[in-house]
């Protein structure tokens, strides 16, 4: 049977870490997330986001608008917060209901994406330069380094989720290669790998024998069904196979969460030297 990799208890060491240091900052940092339609995945990953936050000492504030509202109105949201010296950190929850992500998330200063997404902050990662990474791709490289995952990774994901993704695991010298769902060649694809990633949003996607036998899988996709949260993989096939397994939920969520207060700590921090060299 695989070894669960418990992302709570990972998530609750790491953010009694963050209270820690919040306390002894000389000014309170702040998120400012902006939440587009009625979505209630994601009005629970917010209402996760904010309670994290308020635990932590992090000001936390709330920006709800309708799912139709026009994307410039967005837009114009987020060069308030930019401006805004209270607010260290802006996030966009995803996904969007219409809206065009890119452009959207293009608008985030560089310095306060704390969900690590935008493409200056992409680059610098890729150059090994200061910046700010994916709070779920750094949350995810947490829960490999528990496991001591090594060798070649599938991740199932679209190009603009993995690219973080890629770029770390190549730091620490694991090759991968990025497929989608729909793709003819996933299953041999996924066979083939030491290190499952996997984040479509599509319940039971990945089944036991689409797996690697002592593969590490990691699921951090998360739909809510009349029955539960369910994820990307079919985890009463998947376990009896693989080495070790995330579960859903209780395993990338909470990472998710707890490298979200550290990204905001390092907007903090990168915000007050730009200050300290302009």
């Amino acid at each position: 049977m695989a070894t669960i990799l418990n992302g709570r208890e990972l998530a609750t060491r790491i953010r009694e870490k963050i209270r820690s240091r919040v306390q002894a900052l000389p000014t309170r940092p702040g998120l400012g997330v902006i939440l587009v339609g009625d979505d209630p995945a994601s009005h629970l990953y917010v209402n996760l986001k904010k309670q994290a936050c308020e635990e932590a000492g992090i000001f936390f504030e709330l920006n709800p608008y309708p799912a139709d509202i026009p994307e410039q109105d967005l837009i114009s949201k987020i060069n308030e917060l930019n401006a805004r010296e209270d607010i260290h950190g802006i996030l966009v929850q995803l996904p969007l209901p219409s809206h065009n992500a890119n452009d959207v998330i293009a608008a985030i200063n560089p310095l306060k994406d704390v969900d690590g997404f935008h493409p200056e902050n992409l680059e610098r990662l890729r150059r090994d330069e200061p910046c700010i990474a994916s709070a779920v791709a750094l949350g995810v490289m947490k829960l490999l380094d528990e496991a001591k995952a090594r060798g070649s990774a599938c991740i199932v994901s679209s190009p603009l989720f993995a690219a973080p993704l890629e770029i770390l695991l190549k730091e620490r010298a694991i090759e991968s290669v990025i497929i989608q769902a729909e793709d003819v060649h996933l299953a041999d694809r996924t066979r083939e790998s030491d290190i499952l990633i996997v984040a479509e949003g599509i319940p039971g996607l990945i089944t036991g024998e689409m797996v690697k036998h002592g593969a590490t899988v990691i699921d951090i996709g998360t739909t809510r069904t009349d029955e539960s949260l369910k994820g990307d993989v079919d985890f009463e096939s998947v376990e009896p196979v693989a080495g070790a397994i995330t579960p859903v939920p209780g395993g990338v969520g909470p990472m998710t969460v707890a490298m979200l207060l550290v990204n905001i700590l390092k907007a903090y921090d990168l915000q007050k030297r730009s200050l300290r060299l302009a």
